[in-house]
């Protein structure tokens, strides 16, 4: 167990020693203490816990959640704090900030491929780094860090390369890190250090860098963790971000790394900065129109009461008024795009610059990658059955028949979600069952997406399952077509007899339908004109939440269907 006077790096303010300005918003300061530790606990933990973690009083703890779960950043599971999807917006504010990841990212993906191996991009965070992409391979022994983990520099590749720009401060706050934590316990992403080493080592790694422009982690982190990084340099000659090639030494030992794989690496990065030089200069997005926060707050404060806390709405909802397009923002253009009075966009700008989650540049802000912190790491793994599973939950709850999430798989529908309704005459499907797409809602209103030619190769070979299945090509085509156009397909028997379903697609940020949702039931539970009257418009609204939480979370972050 870590001391308990020590407290994590990424929950500290920005200046450690600093007491918390007189103008500083103490809710708002709690609630990103709630969701860093949720963060912390991997995304889910019971009230009672997050009481202990944060030694706050329980009813507090309460109003926190109660205000997170009213803007659906949390989702109240029993007596267990969830967090959701949407809370993810405020990670993209500050990526979409950047704009490195969507500059790069195609790079370091297709690197990725290429070398068969692990490609990250870091920022610099203070003395440690944090993630902003990683190009996975998926292995029994791949890399297991998240967009937001958030990793001391001195155990890492990039880290040394990041303190080249170091300033003496910068070194002085580092030494003053490791002193009180020598084991790195402020560091959850990566294991405690069982053998805390002198800071020469990184001193001199650091200088190593500074001459070969490269850097190795030889299992700093943990046994078998290899990588070599090369800086990614903006016009002024600045460290943008590093790029990491990470290998496991079955396959590599941090020498054969630097020795066979580092000139591809140095290629792609050249790459990547004419892609820097090139990119056009932001410009300043269109002012957006008011939020109207302050209306939905006073809305929110009306019906919950003391439950729902205005300050800390107010004060994480500033945070989404960066972006593209509004990387710096002053205190007016920030108070113009949350709606907000300029008095209480201000108490919220230094709340946060205080807690590090925003940086004062005179008269402008910017975001910081501390802001990953809230919540990032966790929900960047979360994949669409997880993203579907509480939506279906409560169409279920709402109708009383069963409802799935599925995926095409070959010529077949695959179930990756679903919640079943406790009847006597009950649909018997398990998550992982598979049945022929031709035949079922859910995989006509997914091949009713597909263009005429990636159809052709579902229209050969069709049996019938039962004597209402369609089996002839041409009234299958007509059958897509409608439900092309509709937007919903619903089957009755042709898949068993007795058996109805009605399914309406899901899409993806690009419009693509990526899975389908449907409600299925014995035929003597609803009329055809009942299915379409009743549930019809309460699958299609489920499915409009599941693609919101979907266009958020796969905005920097792949979602893998399960």
């Amino acid at each position: 167990m870590p001391p308990t006077h020590l407290t994590p790096t990424h929950l500290t303010p920005a200046k450690p020693d600093a007491v918390a300005p007189v103008e500083a918003v103490a809710p708002l300061m709690r609630g990103i203490t709630v969701l860093q530790r949720l963060t912390e606990a991997g995304g889910t933990s019971s009230l009672s816990a997050l009481e202990k973690a944060t030694g706050l009083a329980r009813s507090t703890v309460d109003r926190i959640a109660a205000t997170l779960a009213r803007m659906g950043y949390v989702r109240l599971d029993g007596r267990d704090a969830v967090l959701t999807p949407r809370l993810m917006e405020l990670g993209n504010a500050y990526l979409a900030a950047l704009r490195l990841p969507r500059l790069l990212d195609g790079r370091a993906d297709a690197l990725a491929d290429e070398l068969d191996e692990s490609v990250s991009l870091a920022v610099g965070d203070r003395d440690g780094i944090r993630f902003i992409h990683q190009a996975t391979r998926r292995r029994a022994m791949s890399l297991s860090f998240r967009i937001g983990d958030l990793l001391p520099a001195e155990r890492t590749a990039p880290g040394p390369l990041f303190a080249t720009e170091w300033t003496d401060e910068d070194w002085t706050r580092w030494r003053e890190r490791r002193a009180a934590d020598p084991e790195d316990h402020g560091f959850p992403a990566v294991p405690p250090r069982e053998h805390p080493t002198g800071d020469e080592e990184f001193e001199g790694r650091t200088r190593e860098a500074t001459a070969r422009g490269c850097a190795l982690d030889d299992q700093l982190i943990e046994p078998g963790l290899v990588a070599v990084s090369v800086p990614v340099r903006d016009r002024g000659g600045r460290i943008a971000c590093v790029v990491s090639v990470v290998s496991h030494t079955s396959r590599h030992t941090a020498d054969s790394l630097r020795d066979t794989l580092l000139p591809r690496l140095r290629a792609t990065v050249r790459a990547m900065e004419r892609d820097l030089r090139d990119a056009p200069a932001q410009q300043p997005a269109a002012p957006a129109p008011p939020a109207g926060l302050a209306t939905w707050t006073g809305a929110s404060k009306h019906e919950l009461g003391r439950e729902f806390i205005e300050s800390l709405a107010r004060g994480l909802t500033v945070i989404t008024a960066f972006g593209e397009g509004r990387a710096e923002l002053t205190l007016t253009e920030v108070a113009q795009a949350t709606g907000l009075a300029r008095a209480t966009a201000r108490r919220a700008l230094i709340t946060l610059e205080h807690l590090g989650q925003v940086a004062a540049h005179g008269r402008t802000f910017t975001l910081t990658p501390r802001v990953l912190a809230l919540g990032f790491p966790p929900l960047s793994r979360t994949t669409l059955s997880q993203i579907a599973a509480p939506h279906l939950a409560e169409l279920a709850d709402r109708l009383h028949d069963s409802a799935s999430l599925a995926v095409l798989a070959g010529a077949e529908i695959q179930y990756t979600a679903r919640v079943a309704t406790s009847r006597i005459m009950s649909v018997n499907i398990t998550v992982g069952t598979r049945f022929p797409a031709y035949a079922t809602s859910l995989g006509r209103v997914m091949l009713a997406d597909l263009t005429e030619a990636e159809r052709d190769p579902f229209l050969t070979g069709l049996h019938a399952l039962t004597p209402h299945t369609v089996t002839d090509p041409d009234a299958l085509t007509a059958t897509l077509d409608r439900v092309r156009e509709t937007g919903y397909a619903l089957v009755d028997g042709e898949l068993e007899e007795g058996l109805r379903s009605i399914a309406v697609p899901v899409r993806d940020r690009t419009g693509r339908v990526v899975a389908a949702v449907n409600v299925a039931m014995h035929s003597s539970r609803r009329t055809v004109e009942q299915c379409l009257g009743e549930v019809l418009p309460e699958l299609a609204a489920t499915a409009g939440r599941i693609e919101g939480d979907l266009r958020v979370a796969g905005r920097f972050a792949r979602v893998p269907a399960a």
